[in-house]
């Protein structure tokens, strides 16, 4: 990848203090520098990629931090700042009455080659969704991705830049952006105005925009791709789980909605008779959650991905990064749902654990699912279920011992949060957010949220966390029985030389075998039909 020319660091070296800026120069390693932090009273850092370093004994003083704010632009409605054609961005922190005390300031980079792992799929027309934690590269790769779409596929492409990170700052726009054109926003809160207004008056086919993070942005998006309109975009949020559980921004991947299934219905789908929906198509058609700079995790089928997620399946990602010779390398990522409940009115927290699979270029199997395992071969000769330890919070214990009663479910009630392996509350506590909630969550137990203190709700919410539960278990051991299984019969095959032939098993546990007899250097194949479908090992 091409990096960034040192003059283009020395424009921000040279509006920091004297003192700040001759430390910088001497230490080098620029291409690793990512924010300086000049905070008032305390001794100036340097944020690296892999280390931060105090650059003076000196503390900041107000004359340090009005040294760089006269050499700057203004700072706008979002606190930010830059320096004309240049990519750094500088935020402020103010105190009560205004005054600047301190200045993050992130070091800008146009760096050619970063979307190299997804570039077949920018070029391919499909609207993309962009997530990752901050300083992953997300702007970055925006950027790059705007003068590929506009210099190589030879589109016209429009940035909605509304703090002037992609293209840097003042009216003429950073060459990093290559052919694309630039739209700034005058303030944070009109950029879904910009968005619609580049759609109506700039004839664009594709439109680039860095962080969608309201409703009125969200509903944007979804006009400007139902006219047609190539969109990429980045979000709050690291994994596409996070965008599902966001009520703001859930509308970008379709909306979700609580719907009331028949009888009928309720039984082939062996679930409960209210389930989670999506609305409405998503606005993007894929989905790549930025791991690192030079890999990603992507979701081809953004539509496929959200339904099988709010029935509780697990879905199946690819994952792309750059090997040791340059070259892209890709693998199959299967995530499936440890636990994962559903109640009336809205989505749960979900947790997931990852099970990486073999690399290939041929489609995945698909991954077993709880439902798959809740009744098939698993009901007979089971222990005992394990008790769920229930915190309730702002619910009637009352009503949820009666509820636990009535239908005898392994659940017991807890005043400790330690003890507790889940939090009960209602809609009215969760708007609150007390502190016994924010301990909660920050201690890790999932917080379930309730639309009415009922006894009905109590029923239906506890009846599905206990059967997810003991099949999540039961489906554990399961996988654990048939990984087992492909062991011993790996060391047959390499002791005899002889094929040996699995129980059957579904498509995911299926997959886990291959993957052990690849680990032992055998070949294997799927044989027979389901669900009599079986692994079959032998050596080559």
């Amino acid at each position: 990848m091409k990096q960034p020319s040192g003059a283009d660091l020395e424009v921000i070296i040279e509006r920091l203090p004297p003192s700040v800026a001759t430390i910088l120069r001497d230490r080098g390693n620029r291409d690793g520098l990512l924010e300086v932090i000049l905070d008032l009273g305390r001794k100036p850092e340097a944020r690296y990629i892999d280390e931060t370093v105090i650059l003076s004994d000196r503390e900041v003083s107000d004359d340090d931090i009005l040294y760089v704010t006269k050499r700057i632009s203004p700072f706008g409605g979002d606190n930010r700042a830059g320096i004309e054609r240049s990519l750094h961005r500088i935020s402020a922190i103010h105190n009560r009455t205004g005054k600047v005390i301190g200045l993050t300031i992130r070091i800008g980079r146009a760096v050619f080659g970063t979307i190299r792992v997804i570039e077949d799929l920018v070029l391919s027309g499909q609207s993309i969704l962009l997530l990752g934690k901050p300083g992953v590269g997300k702007t970055t790769m925006l950027r790059e991705v705007s003068r590929v779409i506009a210099d190589d596929a030879q589109k016209r492409v429009v940035i909605v830049d509304t703090s002037n990170e992609i293209a840097g700052d003042g009216d003429i726009p950073h060459p990093g952006i290559g052919g694309a054109r630039r739209m700034q926003v005058t303030s944070p809160d009109q950029q879904h105005r910009v968005m619609i207004e580049a759609v109506e008056n700039h004839m664009p086919e594709v439109i680039i925009i860095d962080e969608i993070g309201t409703e009125l942005e969200a509903n944007a998006a979804r006009t400007i791709a139902e006219r047609g309109v190539q969109l990429v975009a980045t979000a709050h949020g690291n994994t596409l789980e996070n965008l599902v559980q966001n009520p703001t921004l859930s509308d970008l991947v379709g909306g979700i909605q609580a719907v009331t299934l028949g009888d009928i219905e309720a039984r082939r789908r062996r679930t409960q008779k209210t389930v989670l929906e999506r609305k409405a198509p998503p606005t993007f058609d894929a989905l790549v959650e930025i791991q690192g700079w030079s890999r990603v995790a992507i979701h081809s089928d953004l539509t496929e991905a959200v339904d099988r997620m709010l029935r509780g399946y697990g879905v199946t990602l690819e994952e792309r990064f750059l090997g040791a010779n340059g070259e892209v390398q890709n693998t199959q990522v299967g995530r499936a749902p440890e636990v994962v409940a559903q109640e009336r009115g809205g989505i749960r927290r979900r947790e997931y654990h990852s099970v990486q699979t073999r690399q290939t270029t041929s489609k995945p199997p698909e991954p077993t699912t709880i439902e798959e395992t809740t009744e098939d071969h698993l009901t007979q000769g089971q222990p005992s279920p394990r008790t769920i330890k229930v915190m309730p919070y702002g619910v009637n214990k009352g009503k949820v011992q009666q509820a636990i009663g009535a239908a005898d479910l392994a659940v017991s009630l807890t005043d400790n949060l330690e003890e507790a392996e889940l939090v009960l509350t209602t809609k009215s506590f969760y708007r609150r957010r007390t502190n016994a909630l924010r301990q909660a969550e920050e201690a890790g137990r999932p917080v379930y949220v309730l639309r009415k203190n009922t006894t009905s709700q109590m029923h239906q919410f506890l009846t599905a966390i206990t059967r997810k539960n003991n099949a999540h278990e039961r489906n554990q051991d399961r996988i654990e029985e048939a990984v087992k299984e492909a062991e011993l019969a790996a060391k047959k095959v390499d002791d005899s030389g002889q094929h040996s032939e699995l129980t059957p098993q579904t498509s995911y546990i299926r997959h886990l075998q291959h993957q052990v007899a690849e680990e032992h250097g055998l070949k294997s194949t799927s044989s027979g039909s389901e669900p009599r479908r079986r692994v079959v090992m032998y050596r080559e």
